[in-house]
């Protein structure tokens, strides 16, 4: 077992989990994690003024890679304001881990300034919301965390990260990566009687929800489109820069 801190640990499990961007805007409880990136260059930082802003720039670099966002913000005023564009990242069932820097354990009892119980805060509009509380826990929270926001139907996850976690150092087991399929195989029954109906039709219109974004989606939606003569045909489909093939 290797001798690590919390925050070099979950700097190296983010980057097993395929994570090579973080977005965010820090305070001073996420000093620890600041200082593990400034070490870490494998995970590019990227600032923002805002935490609303953070969590939207998340939001779509998730959606445009087809792969995990990982965006950190500061405590509970931090949390407050990036809550109005958490809400459309889980309406879109964009699959991010959104963690938030917490005070030192030692002295939460006496409610110290800008402190509040993060998960509650964040748990409407997330699939899993929870706080590391000791180093032991931190590789199983982050690695569950990670299966929970890639797994279907995708959505964000949350995580407080207490700076005494963080700073902490011990021998630990980081653990592996585990996924769950990603596949969903519809009804063959109803695919088939759509199917039908599309083919009969003069001229049908489809309309698609928001997973048609996904990198996998579009090369079957443009397919359907041209088998079908769609009025939809008329719409181009786009791929960003960052998308993955």
């Amino acid at each position: 077992m290797p001798f690590i801190s919390g925050k070099q640990a979950f700097l190296q499990i983010l980057k097993q989990e395929g994570v090579s961007v973080m977005f965010g805007n820090p305070g001073t409880t996420e000093l620890p994690l600041m200082d593990g990136l400034a070490r870490e260059p494998g995970i590019h930082y990227v600032l923002a003024l805002q935490e609303a802003a953070a969590i939207a720039m998340t939001d779509g670099y998730a959606q445009a890679s087809g792969g995990l966002g990982a965006v950190n913000v500061h405590v509970s005023p931090g949390l407050g304001n990036a809550m109005g564009m958490l809400y459309d990242a889980y309406k879109a069932g964009t699959p991010m881990l959104l963690t938030a820097g917490q005070h030192d354990q030692c002295f939460t009892v006496t409610e110290p300034i800008l402190w509040s119980e993060l998960p509650p805060v964040a748990q409407p509009y997330v699939k899993w919301s929870t706080e590391a509380r000791r180093l032991e826990d931190l590789p199983r929270i982050v690695r569950r965390a990670v299966k929970t926001a890639t797994a279907h139907p995708t959505g964000p996850v949350f995580l407080s990260l207490p700076v005494d976690v963080l700073n902490a150092e011990r021998d630990i087991e980081l653990g592996a990566s585990t996924r769950v399929a990603p596949r969903i195989v519809g009804d063959r029954k109803a695919i088939d009687e759509a199917a039908k109906k599309l083919a009969r039709a003069e001229r049908p219109l489809l309309v698609a929800g928001d997973a048609v974004g996904s990198p996998r989606a579009w090369p079957r939606r443009a397919a359907s489109r041209s088998r079908t003569r769609s009025a939809s045909g008329r719409s181009r489909a786009w791929r960003h820069p960052s998308a993955r093939s």
